[in-house]
């Protein structure tokens, strides 16, 4: 059995996620009242759609819940005019959003449009000064080795706080070959970067891989100022662990 104090501490690195394109509000209320307020120890985000985050926000508040809330931009896709993306990020952080994870149009970096991804990472990154900004690398979707690492090389380079795996909407989602290289890069920056894990985070064991991975390649602890695992039913199976 895994120490308790282990599974709290991925409990605290979650962002617990909610991207489903059939939901409703409904829905969504309904996955708030059972999978946030029934946990054992509360994540460190929650990640939901824009048109849900007012819902969300309020539904914090009114509960007193000390944690951050996300959104994503230029999802899943990567591939909106950087004018619409901009725009994207106005309207949540009008909305109440804490942190935004935004698609790094990654199409562009596979055609070998590099300036174009540097130009877009710097916009992005202006339009979120003062917020946690998280850049979705779609690592299952780079087809090197190389291109995963240059992809993470630009987002550090950008100012982003964290560098993110996936967006759960391809077929290959995070990977320890591809979190390895990712947190190579980070652990030679000059500066602190953060890694999210997301896209297949399901089960305790592969969450603690990662974990592990991270403080040996980095030499920090894995805290969710450096680190988020993106799940959907993580925190549930973690909560259940602490029940045992």
């Amino acid at each position: 059995m895994t120490n308790p104090l282990r599974i709290q501490q991925l409990m605290k690195l979650v962002d617990l996620t909610r991207l489903n394109d059939q939901d409703d509000a409904a829905a969504m209320q309904q996955w708030l009242e059972q999978d946030l307020a029934g946990a054992a120890v509360l994540p460190a985000a929650v990640c939901v759609y824009p048109q849900y985050l007012t819902q969300v926000k309020d539904f914090l508040q009114k509960n007193q819940y000390a944690i951050k809330l996300a959104t994503v931009v230029n999802f899943p896709s990567g591939a909106l005019p950087l004018s619409q993306v901009l725009d994207q990020i106005k309207a949540a952080l009008m909305a109440g959003a804490d942190e935004i994870d935004c698609v790094l149009p990654y199409q562009a970096l596979l055609s070998g449009q590099t300036q174009l991804v540097r130009e877009f990472l710097a916009a992005v990154r202006q339009a979120t000064t003062g917020v946690c900004l998280k850049i979705i690398i779609e690592s299952g979707e780079l087809v090197t080795c190389q291109q995963i690492s240059k992809a993470t090389e630009l987002v550090v380079g950008s100012g982003a706080d964290f560098v993110k795996t996936s967006t759960g909407k391809v077929k290959v989602g995070v990977t320890e070959e591809a979190a390895r290289i990712m947190l190579a890069v980070i652990a030679a920056s000059e500066r602190p970067v953060g890694f999210k894990a997301s896209g297949g985070v399901r089960s305790v064991e592969f969450a603690l891989k990662l974990v592990s991975l991270f403080e040996e390649l980095t030499g920090e602890v894995a805290t969710a100022q450096l680190m988020r695992l993106g799940a959907s039913a993580l925190l549930n199976d973690l909560s259940q662990q602490l029940d045992y």
